[in-house]
């Protein structure tokens, strides 16, 4: 059994809605749960004040989360299990949520109130909001494309831009297109599949069907860019690792007056031949330091789907990193 601790390594934080305090905690204190693995602290809730207790640092660390959650709930947002587990990760850099201090951006959506869930998160939807040319780089699952459409969302809905494409190398349908059924639309939309499922979780079917057909969202493969000038739009590049240089020299070049532009992809996942040069590291490594260009990172603690799924390419990361191949870019 640990140690009784003692009043010095106890602190108190004190909410004023009893109600929202037990959504804090969640059902049968799940939350605290979450918190108390993650931080490595003990939190007993007794009705509004919370009980911490463990080191001071990690205390700290836990105040912070907790008033990043409870600040959510004031705002009306819903507070579960990977929200807790967001909060904890967030609240681990105190330069992004520091305590007492507004909380990272959100956007809010028809569908969804979306929040950054971590560090680099946070980072990328600052770049997003105040740069003209974003690279989102990093593993499966990191939220690289999900918050680059909810950007690109928020921006057509605030009228700031006109129209939103989006747009995919389709290096499979380049290879075997022709024996595929239907018309050019139904041979390619599989591979731009991921793009329509990000538009529908955060707009309604019936919008999203509306500005389709009026050409205000546009979802094309990247052989379709060539020879365009995209003004006004919230332009977005996905899975641009298997984009080949000369492609990917196309596609930036079509950046027009008041557009915005993002590129995500992850270099250690493409599928060009393996003699060919991937567009996207050859960009990153060329347009590094040019002003008005900004690179965010991620990594596999950024990673938002199941928890298992972080862990999954931490073994990978690993076991690449004692044998990894000849790289092809």
């Amino acid at each position: 059994m640990s140690e009784q601790p003692t009043v010095e390594d106890v602190e108190f934080l004190d909410f004023d809605d009893n109600r929202l305090a037990a959504d804090l905690s969640g059902e049968h204190d799940t939350h605290l749960m979450i918190l108390e693995d993650a931080l490595e602290v003990r939190i007993d809730p007794r009705g509004n004040r919370f009980a911490i207790s463990g080191p001071a640092p990690a205390r700290a660390t836990t105040k912070r989360a907790l008033l990043d959650l409870y600040a959510r709930l004031q705002r009306g947002e819903t507070v579960g299990s990977e929200e807790a587990r967001a909060a904890a990760k967030l609240a681990e850099t105190p330069a992004v949520a520091p305590a007492g201090m507004q909380p990272p951006q959100s956007i809010r959506t028809p569908k969804r109130f979306i929040t950054p869930r971590s560090a680099n998160q946070a980072a990328y939807l600052d770049a997003l909001d105040t740069q003209d040319l974003v690279f989102g780089v990093g593993p499966a699952g990191t939220g690289k494309t999900y918050l680059a459409v909810a950007h690109a969302v928020d921006l057509l809905l605030s009228g700031a831009v006109e129209r939103i494409i989006l747009s995919r190398p389709a290096l499979e349908a380049g290879e075997r297109i022709g024996f595929l059924p239907g018309d050019m639309k139904e041979k390619v939309d599989p591979y731009l599949r991921p793009l329509y499922d990000a538009l529908h979780d955060m707009l309604h079917a019936d919008y999203v069907e509306r500005r389709l057909a009026t050409g205000e969202i546009e979802i094309a493969p990247l052989g379709f860019m060539r020879g365009r000038t995209l003004a006004r739009a919230a332009v977005i590049l996905d899975e641009a690792q298997n984009a080949t240089v000369v492609q990917m020299k196309m596609f930036l070049t079509r950046l027009g007056e008041g557009a915005h532009m993002s590129v995500t992809g992850d270099p250690s996942q493409s599928d060009l031949p393996n003699d060919a040069i991937s567009g996207l590291s050859d960009a990153l490594s060329l347009l590094q330091g040019v002003e008005g260009v900004t690179q965010v990172q991620f990594t596999s603690a950024d990673v938002v789907r199941h928890p298992l799924v972080s862990r999954i390419i931490m073994a990978y990361d690993s076991r690449d990193a004692g044998q990894r191949p000849k790289a092809r870019s």
